[in-house]
Order: structure tokens, then sequence, then C-alpha cells
């Protein structure tokens, strides 16, 4: 072993961030149990390697007693004070025992340290940096794909983007750049584990603070999300700024900002509300495009009763269902919706209270479209 070796580490340090001592440490612990190994001996030993010529020497450790029962552990008094008169009772006497062609031996320990520690610490360093992105958007490559998974390089690792994550819409073919929300960082025996995904609504989230510099700086807050991904999603956006449209912010001039976002997501539609805290006008925005006749709120069981004009029921409801899955995820509240027939004949609409006119209680909700 020669001072080559500590170059090596002093390189390794500064290349990779591995603490030379650290290594030295463990090279030594394996070379104790490489020498027990090899040389079949049980004593107690500690290994030297000289930090300034990379010379390495083994000692075995043996205890001072006044009578020996183990020759491999215990050495007796009368000996250990012929290698030295000041030894007493109950010193650890060092001897060293390094074997002839011990170099061979600790050459390939330590390499097989080294690698591992190197190969150990890249895996640590890449999981720091990816469990400091966890829930954020990356562009990453798809390199190939198989029945469970489509593997996607984000640079140092492959990321996994299982089926369940990937949408419908899209084909994913090896090359394609792609931008994906990572959902999980694991550590794992083979080295960090990465989830990804293109359905989650924080990917949508993610797009909108990108092209929308007014979320990004938080003058427009983005309050909720709703998303089937591949097809439709809604989003809910708020303002303490008087002078800022939140609508019209994430629109963008002549609808771009709001399109490079169906363009990336392979033109999924976005609906674009205002947020109220007003259960009623929040409910009423959320049904857009669909007009609201009325809003009846149930606090205690958090649902609500929305009358809409007769043509516009199926509107309101949406395909399969959709707008009103999409509108009730986005509030949080639950919402059944009524024609305004339904609800004369069930004697809800109008209202007792409320004058006794056929005007809506509200004007077309201000909302955007991503398709128009």
């Amino acid at each position: 072993m020669s001072s080559e070796l500590l170059d090596a580490l002093t390189i390794l340090e500064k290349e990779k961030g591995i603490s030379k001592e650290i290594i030295i440490e463990a090279i030594e612990a394996a070379l104790i149990s490489a020498y027990k190994r090899n040389f079949n001996q049980a004593q107690n030993v500690r290994v030297d390697l000289n930090r300034e010529t990379g010379s390495i020497r083994v000692f075995a450790r043996k205890d001072v007693v006044d009578e020996v029962y183990d020759q491999r552990l215990e050495i007796s008094i009368e000996e250990a004070q012929g290698i030295h008169p000041e030894y007493m009772v109950g010193d650890v006497v060092e001897i060293e025992v390094t074997p002839k062609d011990f170099g061979r031996i600790a050459a390939q320990t330590a390499k097989q340290v080294v690698t591992q520690r190197v190969r150990e610490a890249e895996r640590g360093v890449i999981y720091s940096e990816f469990i400091d992105r966890e829930e954020d958007i990356m562009t990453g490559i798809v390199q190939r794909l198989d029945n469970k998974f489509i593997y996607v390089s984000l640079g140092k690792i492959e990321a996994l983007l299982p089926v369940n994550e990937q949408m419908p819409n899209e084909s994913y073919k090896p090359h394609d750049r792609i931008k994906v929300y990572i959902t999980k960082v694991e550590k794992t025996t083979k080295g960090p584990q990465i989830y990804v995904s293109r359905t989650h609504p924080g990917l949508l989230k993610r797009l909108f603070e990108i092209e929308v510099p007014e979320i990004y700086d938080g003058t427009v807050e983005l309050k909720s999300v709703a998303r089937e991904a591949g097809d439709r999603s809604k989003i809910s956006v708020r303002t303490d700024d008087p002078d800022v449209d939140p609508v019209g912010s994430c629109v963008g001039p002549k609808g771009q900002r709001v399109q490079a976002i169906v363009n990336e997501l392979k033109g999924e539609k976005i609906d674009i509300v205002n947020w109220s805290s007003d259960p009623v006008e929040f409910v009423a925005n959320a049904l857009s495009p669909s007009k609201v006749l009325d809003v009846i709120v149930n606090e205690e069981e958090k649902a609500t009763t929305v009358i809409v004009p007769d043509y516009q029921l199926s509107l309101a409801i949406g395909k399969r269902g959709q707008n009103a899955r999409l509108a009730a995820k986005l509030t949080g509240w639950k919402i059944d919706i009524k024609s305004e027939t339904d609800a004369r004949e069930l004697g809800i609409y109008p209202r007792e209270l409320e004058e006794e006119d056929d005007e809506p209680l509200f004007t077309e909700p201000e909302t955007a479209e991503s398709d128009e």
C-alpha cells in the first residue's frame, strides 16, 4: 500500500464530497475483518493506516494479567514488562503481527471499501438532491417503456412513471421530452427510487406557477385544483390586489399563458374561476360555464342545492357528470343540481325571502375556459 491510495482519497474528497477520514476508518475496519478471515486469527487486533506514507501495520491487542488463560487475548505481567518496564496489570499491550503478504490483501480490501463508499455517497447525494424536489416539477426524457412503468431520465437518475399516473390521451416514445411531477422519493437498498406523475393536480399547479408570474410572486393565489387528467380541469384563484384580475392573469394576453399549459397537457381543457369565501358565490362560479339561478347551502352537511335554468341543466351537470364532479372537488362542497322546473315543483325556488321575479341571482360568473 502506498501514498497513491491517500492521493486518490484526497481527490475523491474534492470531487465526490466523501470525507477522507471516514473512508480510512472504513478501510481499517474492513482490514481487521480481512486479517481475521485470511489468517484464521480470533485475537483482538488493531489496524493502523499511516496517513502520510500509506503503510499499513497490524497490532495484536492483549490485556496484561497475572495469570494467562488465553494467549490470543492475554499476556503475563512478566512478559509485558519485558517489552516495557512500566506496564501494569490491566494495561493493554500492542504487539505488531503484520503478515508478510498482507499488502496484497490490504489493496484488494481497500479497493472494495472505496468503491462501495463512493457508490453509497453518490446515492446519498442524489437522494438529498431529489428529496428537496419532492412535489416539484422537472423536465425529463423518456428512456424506455414496459407494461408497468415508463422510465424517465432526470439527469443523474431514472424516475418511474407508473401506468396509473400516465395521461390517457398521451402516448410516449423514447427520447420524448416531458414535464413530470415528483410524487415520492424513497431510499432503497439499490439507491434512491423516484416516482413521478403526469396526472397529479400538483403538476397543473406547478405549470401555472411557471407560466403566470403573478402566481409565482404571490400576487395571485391559486386556492384549489380539481383535475381529471387528459380531459378537463378547474382551478380557483384569488388576489388581495384590487388592480389585478386573477382570472385574466392566468389566461394571459390572447389566452397565451393558459394555452401553453393546455399544449403541455396535450389539449386538456382548463376552466379558471374566481375563488370566494362565500360558498354561494364560489359554487356558482365553479359550475362555469353554466348559469346559476340560486344556491341553497346546508352548512351542517356541507352540501349545496344549485338551481339552474332548464336549458342549462345538461351543461351544469356536464358530460358523464364531469362538470358537477369537478366543481364539487374544487369547492369541497357536495353539489346537487336541479332544474328550475323541478325546483319550483319542490317549492324550493324562488325562496320566499327573495323577490319573486325570474331574474337570476347571479350574472354569468367571471370565468375563463382554455377551449374557446
